[in-house]
């Protein structure tokens, strides 16, 4: 799921992938809206907000929405920095460290932030926490599928759909329309799921509040243990491959 890359990817990596991480997503978007009044997953609303202040010439909420924005490029960066670190010696394993901060990141969130003043600064911590770990999740995934799949946000994707279904009334090769078809359910899949985790994160958050963020890092890590267990499965296979032919 996260450690094949580039020509070793294939549609069911992505498909993996882009269902698991958008589900992850959706819950955590839910959570930082119910709990904090705060989109968590992007900074696209922020910038409008952020504009919205300045003309009121509400220059502390301005720079809160701008801060906001800086923790979601922060968590990019941070994750980048990261995999290059780790991928000169492990490529395999460059998702590790980004994947365990977005992991520890969310269990504090959840552990502290049921008894946090969310309507203090306590609440804007929690938001940077939060975006902080989203702009973790985007940049690994879009470095691991070569920007083929993005699981916190929706804008670009509804574009790329709705540009990919007016191509099927052009695209006449069977080849094309293959790819094409691919492409389609690939981001049909991640607008489903990352709904499944806003509808499901909505409906435990009634009962969990912000400790609905445990069910995220428990996914996060199956994903890990589910990459681990592959790559050790696949280096046994080899070694005993190499003793036979030996």
């Amino acid at each position: 799921m996260f450690r094949h890359q580039g020509k070793n990817r294939t549609f069911i990596h992505n498909l993996r992938l882009a269902t698991l991480l958008s589900f992850v997503a959706g819950i955590v978007n839910i959570c930082g809206v119910l709990a904090v009044k705060t989109l968590t997953t992007n900074v696209t609303g922020h910038f409008a907000f952020f504009a919205e202040e300045v003309i009121k010439d509400n220059y502390v909420a301005a720079i809160t929405f701008f801060i906001f924005t800086l923790f979601f490029l922060l968590g990019s960066f941070t994750s980048n920095f990261l995999a290059e670190l780790v991928s000169q010696k492990k490529p395999n394993l460059l998702h590790v460290l980004p994947i365990s901060i977005e992991i520890a990141i969310l269990t504090s969130v959840g552990f502290f932030g049921t008894e946090a003043d969310l309507s203090s600064f306590d609440g804007k911590y929690i938001a940077f926490s939060m975006l902080f770990a989203m702009g973790i999740q985007n940049s690994l995934v879009t470095k691991i599928s070569k920007s083929t799949v993005r699981t916190t946000h929706l804008t670009g994707l509804f574009t790329d759909l709705g540009i990919e279904l007016s191509q099927l009334f052009f695209y006449k090769k069977e080849s094309e329309r293959k790819s094409l078809r691919a492409s389609i359910s690939l981001r049909l899949s991640i607008i489903t799921f990352f709904f499944i985790g806003c509808i499901s994160g909505g409906f435990m958050y009634t009962f969990l509040e912000l400790k609905t963020l445990f069910v995220s890092a428990f996914f996060l890590l199956i994903a890990l243990m589910y990459d681990y267990i592959r790559l050790q499965f696949f280096v046994i296979k080899r070694k005993r491959i190499t003793t036979h032919l030996n």
